[in-house]
């Protein structure tokens, strides 16, 4: 019996040491959006190559947590909940990754976008909207990850639907625009792959919410809820 609840300290243990890691790439891919977005707005070359680089260090991050969760699964082989917490946990993980992945390339793409001079609209105001949206959403994903907040991360599956009501509207306007005046082509296909990260975004911190509610729960929502239909878009 002692020995039981030696290793189930010890497991537990483990399995804090690992989310504290996840949270902490978490603030990490959470900033590097943010600092993405600002070089969609003004352009600022050295923080995009800033925001490119820190990308090595979430995927560094994500190789250490993946083989950290592979192991504790050997030597713990944890059951039920525990093994339902640690495979959430890894899910998390990838979403994090390729929310990292999703901000390189909006750094990426906004540099470009900005190398090549007059853009003929306001592209920053046209994803304002969207960018802040996408924000809070990761950010209160996080949180009910971190405090594993089942009923928050239930609240939080609706706002990825306002997100790809926004993403729907910007893609509007960029054809508006690209109809109107050819020269703004370019820019607006740029524009475009941005609004579409961003977008990409929003689903991945909307996986984070259902990984929690599957930890909490039991229950495995996705794909399950129900889609607006024509006459609620």
């Amino acid at each position: 019996m002692v020995g039981e609840l030696h290793s189930s300290k010890q497991y537990d243990q483990e399995l804090e040491a690992i989310r504290s890691k996840v949270l902490q790439m978490g603030g990490m891919v959470e900033t590097q959006f943010e600092e993405a977005l600002n070089c969609f707005k003004v352009g600022d070359p050295a923080r995009a190559d800033k925001v490119m680089a820190d990308d090595n260090a979430v995927n560094q991050l994500e190789v250490q947590l993946d083989d950290a969760c592979s192991h504790l699964i050997v030597r713990r082989q944890p059951a039920a909940n525990d093994l339902r917490t640690v495979m959430a946990t890894i899910k998390v993980i990838t979403d994090l990754e390729r929310i990292g992945d999703e901000a390189t390339k909006i750094a990426r793409t906004s540099k470009s976008l900005h190398a090549r001079g007059t853009i003929g609209f306001a592209h920053y105001d046209m994803m304002r909207t969207i960018a802040r949206a996408t924000c809070d959403l990761l950010h209160d994903a996080l949180d009910a990850f971190a405090r594993l907040d089942g009923k928050q991360a239930l609240e939080l599956i609706a706002a990825d639907e306002v997100i790809d009501h926004e993403f729907r509207s910007v893609l509007r306007n960029l054809i508006t625009f690209m109809m109107e005046d050819p020269r703004t082509i370019s820019p607006a296909l740029d524009t475009l792959w941005v609004a579409k990260a961003i977008e990409r975004i929003g689903d991945h911190a909307k996986n984070i919410a259902e990984y929690v509610i599957y930890v909490v729960e039991g229950r495995d929502i996705r794909h399950t809820i129900k889609p607006p239909s024509e006459n609620e878009v």
